[in-house]
């Protein structure tokens, strides 16, 4: 019994003092040289910082992937965010007031997240850091050079949180623009523990996003009433398409955006104390679903395999 306890104090002196050391030694700014540099902007700092390709890598799964996924899993999403910042880095530098001079932002709502080492320990305190920091490093060492191609271009590998088994989307469903590699395709093992959810918002609070935002939809002012809402065309994996608000024609992926909807795949249920919305998975549904990718890793499949699942037609090619 004493040893035993004695060899479990000695591993936790280690884990507390020989990790860190380890990290900052075996990290990609120690054994990748000078090698590809990211710009990237700091939203909530105002800055523009350069970390290597692989450290901003592993700060990307951190923030975009639960660390409990499977290995598979992660490595799934370290390739794609490979792919997603050498492809906007490929492409010049960004024209955005935002973030001049940047490739990439960590604002999830322009670029794929991004998070530090120090956001990490406040998330899952010291030894939950170690423990997911070195198994996200280790997906993304695993994957080193890998990108994702189609016909021989890098490729735009967006993702989602989840479809909710209803399968992913046709880009052209989405946003109008047909992407050969974005297509719609079966996600049979969603793993997303609570798809669906249901929001109530009150006629005063639809009214008023309504008239707010940039369209200005026709809204009755001063009446208590919800503006006429309907689904009037759907996509072919059956959600909403185009909903009609009180005569005018707008996308569903404009209405979530104005309502703040979890999805596009929604349902709208009208009645005397405001519009009931029912959701079904968390995203625009198009590329990767990443609750499906870990879904498929439980089911065996490795990463390579999962990415040409969810991105039709492509090739993984390793990047020198």
């Amino acid at each position: 019994m004493k040893k035993t306890v004695i060899i479990s104090t000695l591993l936790i002196i280690l884990l507390m003092l020989g990790i860190p050391a380890a990290i900052n030694w075996f990290s990609p700014a120690k054994i990748s040289g000078s090698g590809t540099v990211v710009s990237l902007y700091l939203h909530r700092e105002n800055k523009i910082v350069n970390i290597p390709l692989e450290d901003y890598l592993v700060g990307v799964v951190a923030a975009e992937m639960p660390a409990a996924f499977p290995m598979e899993a992660l490595k799934a999403q370290a390739v794609a965010a490979r792919t997603y910042v050498l492809k906007r880095m490929g492409a010049g530098e960004l024209v955005n007031p935002v973030y001049p001079g940047a490739d990439v932002s960590d604002d999830s709502r322009q670029c794929q997240a991004w998070i530090s080492s120090e956001e990490m320990k406040k998330r899952w305190g010291t030894l939950g850091f170690y423990e997911n920091y070195l198994k996200i490093k280790r997906a993304v060492n695993a994957t080193k050079g890998d990108i994702i191609i189609y016909q021989g271009e890098i490729i735009d590998p967006v993702y989602h949180s989840s479809c909710g088994g209803a399968g992913t989307e046709n880009a052209a469903d989405v946003w109008r623009f047909d992407i050969p590699y974005l297509k719609a395709v079966e996600c049979p093992y969603d793993a997303d523990p609570e798809p669906k959810r249901t929001v109530l918002l009150t006629p005063e609070k639809v009214r008023e996003v309504l008239q707010l935002k940039q369209e200005a939809l026709p809204v009755t002012a001063g009446s208590n009433k919800l503006p006429a809402i309907e689904v009037v065309d759907k996509t072919s994996t059956g959600r909403p398409k185009t909903v009609q608000v009180n005569g005018e024609m707008i996308s569903a992926v404009t209405l979530r955006d104005y309502l703040g909807l979890r999805s596009t795949n929604f349902r709208l249920l009208p009645g005397p104390g405001g519009l009931t919305v029912e959701t079904v998975g968390y995203g625009h549904g198009v590329g990767m679903c990443q609750y499906g990718v870990k879904g498929l890793a439980l089911k065996g499949r490795d990463y390579r395999e999962i990415l040409k699942h969810y991105y039709t037609g492509v090739e993984i090619i390793k990047q020198e």
